[in-house]
């Protein structure tokens, strides 16, 4: 029951409601067949309070877009994913936290690949609970775990994954929700269980997005749920530079990040006190 979910896990509802909103669309970029089923009436209902904040009576938009930014951000990744996994032949794909993710379900992924879910009991629980007559498209495997434990690691390692292999992992929808303390941890834990060359992909804001008056109302409604957006950073790229990846950050809206669906402008990196949503893939380096 979606009922057992906290108040960070109960955000993975409401991607999924998201999802399943734009997979109604005409112009969708891409298409979720299980999101529906995955938000519940639960998730439809965050996404309803999403809206009414958002959007004003008349219909004019009073804060980001989440629908256009979340459409944007699961096809980035989609694409992301689906060539990495082809250029690395077959690698272990580890989705950290899983939440309602269907990428397993409703994606071809190359033969031999392992596809790791990890997420606290009771997400897994519900998520098995509605896709239980579904079959993955992929070499499946939930891992029951949280990643603030001291010891997650060996959880995963005793599921099959073989850090010696190249691995690609996906934090989606995560950093907003860490502590900048606990965003290196995280980064720190799960670069030691990649091989040289293996890839990452994450979504972050920058620290004006946690302050500015064009935000607050949206930021308002996560804080209400009892999950406030609490890290953000300018630099992204030395975020994870730090803990041994090369990496490079996309804004909504630029050229290889928009498909034509951002519609706000895209400030330059150089211009100071604006909000930005960060698209960042790397590769795990020697050493």
């Amino acid at each position: 029951m979606s009922s057992t979910l906290n108040p960070v896990e109960r955000t993975s509802l409401l991607t999924a409601a998201l999802r399943a909103a734009e997979t109604s669309r005409e112009d969708r970029l891409f298409e979720d067949p299980y999101a529906a089923r995955l938000a519940g009436d639960a998730g439809f209902a965050l996404l309803r309070e999403i809206r009414e904040a958002t959007f004003l009576p008349g219909g004019e938009r009073s804060a980001p877009s989440t629908p256009d930014y979340n459409a944007i951000r699961t096809r980035f990744l989609d694409d992301y994913l689906y060539r990495a996994a082809r250029e690395d032949d077959a690698p272990q794909i580890v989705l950290a936290p899983a939440g309602m993710d269907s990428r397993a379900y409703r994606m071809q992924w190359p033969a031999g690949t392992r596809y790791f879910e990890l997420d606290r009991p009771a997400v897994l629980a519900y998520k098995q609970e509605q896709l239980v007559s579904v079959q993955p498209q992929v070499e499946r495997r939930a891992v029951a775990l949280d990643l603030t434990s001291p010891a997650w690691e060996e959880d995963l390692l005793a599921a099959g994954y073989d850090p010696g292999r190249p691995s690609i992992w996906l934090l989606e929808g995560l950093l907003y929700y860490v502590s900048s303390q606990d965003a290196h941890r995280l980064l720190e834990r799960v670069g030691a269980l990649m091989t040289p060359g293996s890839r990452i992909a994450a979504d972050l804001v920058n620290a004006a997005a946690l302050t500015l008056p064009d935000v607050q109302v949206l930021l308002d409604v996560f804080a209400r749920w009892g999950c406030p957006w609490i890290f953000g950073t300018d630099e992204p790229e030395a975020l994870f530079d730090a803990h041994g990846f090369k990496a490079e950050a996309l804004q909504p809206g630029d050229p290889k990040a928009g498909y034509g669906r951002w519609p706000d402008p895209v400030p330059p990196r150089s211009v100071a006190g604006v909000r930005r949503v960060f698209f960042v893939h790397g590769q795990k380096q020697p050493g």
